[in-house]
């Protein structure tokens, strides 16, 4: 049977009713190796999701430090690859950009170009329907890479990153503006400065965390509906009176998220090291969680047991809302091409 532990949570208590005893350990989620990327491996790419196909664009290759600007679609139900229109020859190669789904059409902005001295600011949007790209509007807030984006109530988003500085500001994007009035600024964002966050949708509210400022890994976490910025608890042990953070090990940069059955994941990304392990955030209780006998407890026994996938920070994900994968990225001078799907309600027994 083709499952490859990536990275999975090991609890040594709260097994199935009767399948396992509380000395017994066992990994909470599997995650099944997919078809491989058709594409070169790479690392900091970028991605989007329309229906049920994935989509990847751009990147990083170590080798003759090659900066990729083709584009390829993953075929959810079917589980295979094909490669798609590249970025028109007037954008530029890039990595480090971020990516955002809007109306059946994906969109690429930001980045780093190949020379290393210039960032990027252009806009392009992608129609699966016609295989094309248009350009639009510069990003509001200037050139940078290292953004997080994400869409909802109608609008794209885009914010931090870094330009010289650790940035925080957020613009929103409507495709419909007139040219020259497709991005608006949004006030109210008062978190931390940040590259390479991450951002994940629930029921139309965003929730933003992760990254790091000035060599620093960001602690809070954030939701955004649209109107109004609301910080929510920390991602770290800060205050060791409260039992719901004892074990949390969330921080980190250049990780990935999405989302399943209304629960956020994020995995993978760097914190000391690459980190391979994962974790579930329940936005009505505010709380990243582990899941066990299908009753969401903390976790409290969390370990990164990399058995499988590799290691990895710098990938990206799909998701549908009900399936979510995480795929590419890179580690030391290793370039990754690999797709994991992670099924969060089976277990698997540790020997």
């Amino acid at each position: 049977m083709n499952r490859l532990l990536f990275g999975m949570m090991l609890l040594a208590v709260g097994c199935l009713a009767g399948s396992c005893t509380d000395d017994d350990e066992y990994t909470q989620g599997v995650w099944m190796r997919r078809s491989d990327l058709d594409g070169v491996a790479r690392g900091q790419a970028s991605s989007f999701t329309i229906d049920n196909k994935g989509y990847l664009c751009c990147g990083f290759r170590g080798t003759n430090k090659t900066y990729l600007k083709d584009l390829w679609v993953y075929d959810i139900n079917n589980d295979y690859w094909t490669q798609c229109a590249d970025m028109p020859d007037e954008a530029q190669g890039r990595h480090s950009a971020t990516a955002f789904a809007l109306n059946g059409k994906g969109y690429i902005t930001t980045g780093v170009q190949k020379n290393e001295s210039t960032n990027l600011a252009d806009t392009w949007e992608y129609d699966p329907n016609t295989d094309s790209w248009t350009r639009k509007d510069d990003f509001g807030g200037g050139a940078r890479y290292g953004a997080l984006a994400f869409s909802i109530g109608g609008y794209g988003y885009v914010g931090t990153g870094y330009n010289d500085n650790y940035l925080k500001d957020f613009y929103r994007f409507d495709p419909n503006a007139a040219t020259g009035q497709q991005w608006t600024i949004v006030s109210g964002f008062g978190g931390y400065k940040r590259q390479y966050g991450t951002a994940f949708v629930i029921d139309d509210v965003a929730y933003i965390c992760c990254g790091d400022n000035n060599g620093t890994l960001v602690d809070d976490l954030w939701k955004f509906d649209g109107s109004d910025w609301k910080q929510l608890r920390d991602i770290a042990n800060n205050d060791s009176d409260e039992d719901y953070d004892d074990d949390y090990a969330i921080t980190r940069a250049g990780t990935v998220s999405f989302v399943i059955d209304g629960r956020g994941y994020i995995a993978t990304g760097t914190r000391s090291g690459v980190t391979s392990d994962y974790w579930v955030y329940d936005p009505e209780e505010d709380l990243w969680y582990g899941d066990s006998d299908d009753d969401y407890t903390p976790m409290t026994n969390v370990h990164n047991v990399s058995s499988g996938g590799s290691s990895r920070s710098y990938a990206v994900s799909f998701s549908t809302g009900k399936r979510g994968f995480v795929l590419s990225g890179s580690s030391g001078t290793s370039y990754f091409d690999d797709v994991y799907e992670l099924l969060p309600y089976e277990q698997e027994d540790v020997d």
